[in-house]
């Protein structure tokens, strides 16, 4: 063992540090192969679930982990508790931070996952935010290395710079990897978030770069990953952007300029025909749905090593 993330908040990747991500990562392997080994590992601990959003991979991947590892989730709907409305953050961080372990948190804003740390004495964990989410991205780099071996591949994102974008860039660049990201000119990545990428990629050997047209990133990657142009909660703007994205879907004639043997992915729910055809979506190449599969791993590791089950 490098270290212990034990009772901390995993709010970003870079809440971790490159050893920590790599233990996390070599433990979501253990936990896959041998998931026995870690049946009762965190009996007794309760974990809540704030979900502003909805979602299918993350809350059954979170209550289906935490069960198989032999503790209980406890699910909050968005007309549960209305945040911020029925009560403060604040108020709902100190009540729960004397009846569970753990807060997982899926929100619109990251700055309400940020009060829930700082008002909670217990971990919490970002499910999804409007800015970063880290629980993609690492079972995201399980499943290429998966494919890849230890190889630090070429892997380029095209289509919105959001949350998934920075995480990809984030742990990419912290792990080593070269990283691009094509995105619509207006649709960048957070430049506070590329900053922070570069500086872990000169610390670890990694690259990242950054333009609009997805051609030309492609060329000689060995992974194209993509995600849907419109979010939740951008549902107003999508003529718009549909608009913007035009000459930005992942379609044969983009695989085909990256090569053959290129794997493709996306984190899931996709709007097949929009950012990504069906031939290319149900193609040999895609791992899409191992990438939703180690979702489950990915997040179990951070569970015990958070709340101490290793």
């Amino acid at each position: 063992m490098t270290g212990s993330i034990k009772g901390r908040d995993f709010l970003t990747v870079c809440d971790l540090t490159r050893e920590e991500a790599e233990q996390v990562l070599a433990l979501a392997s253990r936990v896959k192969s041998d998931p026995s080994q870690f049946a009762r590992s965190l009996a007794g601990q309760v974990m809540v679930m704030i979900f502003e959003k909805p979602s299918l991979r993350t809350r059954v991947t979170f209550e289906a982990g935490i069960s198989s590892l032999g503790g209980t989730a406890i699910y909050l709907a968005p007309d549960q508790i209305r945040m911020g409305q029925r009560e403060p953050v604040s108020d709902v961080a100190r009540n729960l931070e004397r009846w569970v372990q753990v807060i997982v948190a899926r929100t619109f804003e990251h700055s309400t996952l940020e009060q829930l740390a700082e008002h909670a004495s217990i971990p919490v964990m970002n499910a999804l935010s409007d800015k970063t989410h880290p629980c993609q991205a690492f079972a995201d780099f399980q499943t290429i290395r998966e494919c890849f071996g230890s190889e630090r591949i070429a892997i380029a994102y095209v289509g919105d710079g959001n949350n998934v974008c920075h995480s990809l860039m984030l742990l990419g660049a912290m792990l080593g990897y070269e990283v691009r990201a094509a995105t619509p000119k207006g649709y960048e990545p957070d430049s506070a978030l590329v900053e922070r990428a570069l500086e872990l990629a000169v610390q670890s050997g990694g690259k990242i770069a950054l333009g609009h047209d997805p051609q030309e990133l492609v060329t000689g990657v060995q992974v194209i990953y993509t995600d849907v142009w419109t979010s939740m909660g951008q549902e107003a703007e999508a003529k718009g952007r549909i608009k913007s994205f035009e000459g930005f879907q992942v379609n044969r004639s983009l695989v085909e300029a990256a090569g053959r043997e290129v794997k493709v992915m996306h984190c899931l729910p996709a709007h097949r025909g929009e950012e990504i055809t069906e031939e290319v979506m149900d193609s040999p190449g895609s791992i899409l749905f191992d990438q939703a599969e180690n979702r489950l791993h990915a997040q179990k590791a951070l569970l015990l090593e958070i709340l101490g089950g290793v």
